[in-house]
Formats: C-alpha cells, structure tokens, sequence
C-alpha cells in the first residue's frame, strides 16, 4: 500500500474550498487523470480514470463528508484499489489549506515502478496546484453539496 499526503494553500474562503471539491462531476477540469466521474447517488460515484495510459473504472463511496472539514471516500468495485480523506482547514476569512491523503494499492509493474519514484506524489501536487488555479480564477464553486454522512463504524 502506498500513501501519499499532498498540502495546497488555496485563496478562497474555506466554504468555496470545500463546496467546488463536493462537486465531483467537475474533477476532470483540474485532476489530469481523471477523464469522468459520475454522481450516482449522495455517496456513490462511478470514475473513469487514466493512468500512464492505462484506462480504469472504478465506484467509489463516501465514508464520510462533514462541510468545510472533509470529504473520505473508498473504492468499493472496479479496477483499483484505494481510499482517501480531504481536509479544508480554514486559515483567514479570505484562504483556507486542503490536504489530500490517499491510500493506493499500485497494479502492474507501471504503477509499482511510479510508485517507487514517487509519481503519485507529484501527480497529486499537480492536481493541487490545478484545483487552486481552478478555484482561485473562478473565485466561487460551480455548485455545492452540504450535506452530512456520519463516519461508518
């Protein structure tokens, strides 16, 4: 298993943060990997996803979502293995910190071989800095979910 931890300063209000990363059929306009995702329900989503050219489905499940702290999810079905967390962190009125944590299971000797050099990490931190440029231009999310899911015992 493989874990990486990737931290972003974004100059958005922790709400705006939060609220544009809720709206998950937007992800492939800042995460280059993800080529779509679609909401099924409050806590299902089905991803399509590339990876050194490598093409991947998968459905996912939030296991946790509490607005303007974190958004977790796990795969429950599919071509990959993984789990992760997203928290915002409000630093003033006007900026916040999101920090991703995944957990990855690398298939194939590709992925195995990028894990080691630490390829995820840096896609991660691309993706960051896509999200910050992504929300820092638009100044507001292109939507919002603030609903609450309870932790899964």
């Amino acid at each position: 298993m493989v874990q990486i931890i990737e931290t972003i300063d974004v100059d958005v209000p922790v709400a705006v943060a939060y609220n544009q990363w809720t709206q998950f059929e937007s992800f492939p306009e800042f995460l280059d990997e993800v080529e779509s995702i679609t909401q099924l329900d409050d806590t299902h989503t089905h991803w399509k996803v590339k990876v050194g050219g490598v093409e991947r489905e998968f459905d996912a499940v939030i296991t946790e979502q509490h607005a303007d702290e974190r958004v977790a999810w796990t795969s429950v079905s599919g071509d990959t293995s993984h789990a992760g967390v997203v928290t915002f962190h409000r630093l003033d009125d006007e900026s916040s910190r999101v920090t991703v944590q995944i957990d990855w299971e690398p298939e194939g000797l590709l992925e195995r071989a990028g894990a080691l050099v630490g390829a995820g990490s840096h896609a991660v931190q691309a993706d960051l800095k896509n999200f910050k440029q992504f929300i820092e231009n638009r100044g507001a999310a292109t939507g919002a979910w603030r609903g609450d899911i309870d932790a899964q015992a």
